[in-house]
């Protein structure tokens, strides 16, 4: 079988409950607004068909209601939850595992991670060459906002940062059918 080019869409998960002091915050859960939003958007990205082989997301709450938003919109078959994902873990072996020579599916073609900020960012900035002190100020993914990376056929995982292509950065608003800020009539009209 040839190789083939390997993708990542990396989603934020959607508008959650504001944190309260004594609350954990893993368990905080979507808003009504935040389940009806990231279906709007999740519908977006399936008529962009960006469907992936499988979602892993973090085992917060927000994020596992996200994913199965994922799911049951017809962008991934099943779900899987990964501890690597959880705010300020560390992702890069659980990416690793999946280029590897022994990923757990070695046919798939394209993941979808759900996940949190300011990681996700870091995360895809890392991967696309970005250094790492300057990581965090590189991306900012929106609730609910979508990047998608690609690592051609011939990747390994021996040059894991910096070896990825940025192919979309998706923010909600342009998700649900809104103007871009910065093509606003009185921008473009110097007013």
């Amino acid at each position: 079988m040839a190789s083939r080019k390997r993708e990542l869409l990396l989603l934020r998960h959607g508008i959650a409950e504001e944190r309260i002091d004594g609350v954990d915050d893993a368990q905080r859960s979507l808003t009504p607004e935040g389940r009806e939003r990231t279906a709007q958007q999740l519908q977006r990205l399936f008529d962009l068909e960006l469907r992936s082989d499988l979602v892993i997301s973090s085992p917060l709450v927000r994020a596992r209601q996200t994913a199965e938003l994922v799911v049951d919109a017809g962008l991934a078959p099943e779900l899987e939850i990964a501890a690597a994902l959880a705010p300020l873990a560390d992702p890069l072996p659980l990416l690793e595992r999946w280029l590897g020579p022994l990923s757990p599916r070695p046919g798939w073609r394209r993941l979808a991670w759900v996940g949190h900020e300011p990681d996700l960012s870091t995360l895809a900035a890392v991967l696309i060459g970005v250094p790492m002190a300057r990581a965090h100020e590189a991306l900012h993914l929106k609730k609910a906002g979508v990047v998608l990376l690609q690592w051609p056929a011939s990747a390994t995982i021996s040059d894991l940062p910096g070896s990825a292509r940025l192919e979309l950065l998706l923010p909600p608003r342009i998700l649900l059918g809104a103007r871009p800020k910065a093509l606003e009539p009185n921008l473009l009209e110097g007013n």
